[in-house]
């Protein structure tokens, strides 16, 4: 059982205004902290240039910030389910705001990472925190399912408005003011959050075991920077040898878990059929995901945007997330879920294979309304298999069960720019046409990337338009690859879940399902409770 110190501790299953006042809170933070995240790529030029940072210190402060993220998830997850989630939150978000600031007023590019770390430390807690306390707050699972939506609606909305705000941001201020913009959020957060968030924790939960901490750490970390490297440098013994040893302490992490009383992940979850597969299914969804890559390459260097213009470019995508996240639980209360899921995979694909039909003079439209057709048939993977992660554990352990959920959404997302981009790379450097007279740095960093091309032929000078050419051919050729690969994963993933999904019944509340006949009853009971004795 959880251990419940809310100051109403009489809950009925139906959420009242407290409860949609708190969600409220819980997602201006999202919102605020998605815009933070997102306006770091439009700040990097002049904070780099006045931080006189280079190109490796560059890598880091855009990168150390996953990299803890990731690699706290699982302790946060855990941590969350003992100490309260409100507690946890709380913390996170002071830690946050306080990270902001010293981000904000950093002199050297040491002080910008070392602040970047804080913020992804801090940032691990959000979301298991977040989402753990949804599942306290709405305990009806129509309720939930749209309370997991608007949540969502309120990070994507971040992630719309965060080139635009910064756009505007950088033109009147200073780079650093980009990073104060979670900062009020998180003050409101911890101003209003122990008066409308319930505190929940599992009285029965164990202490944490800081050696299963060290070797979680040591087994994501690693893995997750072989990946990036070996998406961002292709094949290098430093990459391979980083996934070798993430991949041995994880095994180690794995026996050890199984071993212990109170292991830091109960991996008695994954007897969970329900759970297993959403967690795999959002997985695969992240590697599409990697597709964001290649169109934010596409939109600059191909199509010639400017990053402002491009954010704009992929402002219907997020419009169509936005819509996708509201409308997905609205949907699954009339249909199954199965039919919201798999047919939104099916959407989905359609909108992986419109990049495959983008050529390098008029693609624009086909890689826009790609991303947007894609968006619109995830949300509802995403929503309702949220939903079922934290509905189908018990509610001691939705913080571990979100936390593993957003887990594997990171490694899903690691994986895919490693798989799929190192497969669209190979593309490029076979498709790619260089002339013999082309010095040979010029040629090896237009082998690179696509960037590296734009480089070398600049300096190339006139001479430089027919390698620019052929990289922007070669470039939109491995889009094409790319687009059939994520549409095949696409459709895998509708087959799966058509499978695995196709008994659960439309979301209903609990009042609902109490007046449905006994047999029905019971599919509502599975939906929301699925796999409790398991777990």
């Amino acid at each position: 059982m959880s251990e419940s110190t809310d100051p109403s501790p009489t809950r009925t299953a139906t959420a009242g205004t407290r409860e949609w006042a708190g969600l409220a809170v819980l997602g201006l933070a999202s919102l605020l902290v998605s815009i933070d995240v997102f306006v770091l790529l439009l700040a990097l030029p002049s904070l780099s240039r006045d931080l006189d940072a280079s190109a490796t210190e560059q890598l880091w402060i855009m990168d150390i910030y996953g990299f803890l993220l990731v690699g706290f998830m699982l302790t946060a997850g855990t941590l969350g389910d003992r100490i309260g989630r409100r507690t946890l939150l709380l913390l996170g978000g002071a830690g946050f705001a306080a990270a902001s600031v010293v981000a904000a007023f950093s002199t050297s590019p040491e002080m910008l990472i070392a602040a970047r770390a804080l913020l992804g430390i801090a940032g691990a807690t959000l979301a298991p925190s977040t989402l753990g306390l949804i599942s306290t707050m709405f305990r009806d699972a129509r309720q939930r399912s749209v309370a997991i939506g608007l949540w969502m609606i309120g990070f994507m909305g971040g992630a719309a408005a965060g080139p635009v705000v910064g756009g505007f941001m950088l033109e009147h201020f200073w780079w650093g003011s980009v990073f104060l913009l979670g900062v009020p959020a998180m003050v409101l957060l911890l101003v209003l959050g122990p008066i409308l968030l319930p505190e929940e924790r599992d009285p029965a939960a164990g202490r944490v075991d800081l050696t299963s901490v060290a070797l979680s750490l040591a087994a994501i970390l690693p893995a997750v920077f072989g990946l990036k490297e070996f998406a961002t440098h292709g094949w290098a013994a430093t990459s391979g040898l980083a996934v070798v040893v993430g991949v041995a302490f994880g095994w180690v992490f794995v026996r050890r878990q199984q071993r212990l009383d109170d292991p830091l992940v109960d991996l008695s979850l994954f007897r969970n059929r329900a759970f297993t597969t959403v967690v795999i299914s959002m997985m695969l969804v992240t590697v599409i995901g990697s597709l964001m890559f290649f169109t934010a390459q596409f939109l600059q260097l191909v199509a010639g945007l400017t990053p402002l213009q491009a954010g704009f470019a992929m402002l219907p995508a997020a419009l169509a997330a936005i819509v996708s996240f509201g409308g997905a639980p609205i949907l699954a209360q009339h249909i199954r879920p199965v039919f919201a899921i798999s047919g939104g995979m099916l959407v989905a694909a359609a909108g992986c294979f419109l990049y495959t039909l983008a050529d390098a003079d008029g693609g624009l439209v086909a890689i826009i309304a790609g991303l947007a057709v894609m968006n619109l048939g995830c949300g509802p993977l995403v929503t309702l298999g949220t939903g079922i992660v934290v509905g189908s554990v018990p509610s001691a352990k939705a913080g571990s069960a979100a936390a593993m959920s957003e887990t594997s959404a990171e490694f899903g997302y690691a994986i895919g720019l490693a798989v799929v981009g190192s497969l669209g790379a190979l593309v490029y450097r076979t498709q790619l046409s260089i002339a013999p007279d082309v010095p040979d740095d010029l040629a090896d960093g237009a082998r690179e990337s696509l960037a590296g091309a734009a480089t070398s032929a600049a300096q190339l000078g006139p001479d430089g338009a027919a390698l620019l050419d052929s990289a922007r051919e070669a470039f939109t050729t491995s889009v094409h690859v790319v687009g059939w690969v994520a549409a095949a994963i696409a459709l895998l993933v509708a087959v799966v879940d058509a499978v695995y999904f196709r008994h659960l019944p439309p979301i209903v509340s609990e009042t609902d399902a109490a007046a449905s006949p006994p047999d029905h009853a019971a599919d509502v009971e599975d939906w929301v409770c699925e796999g409790h004795a398991e777990a």
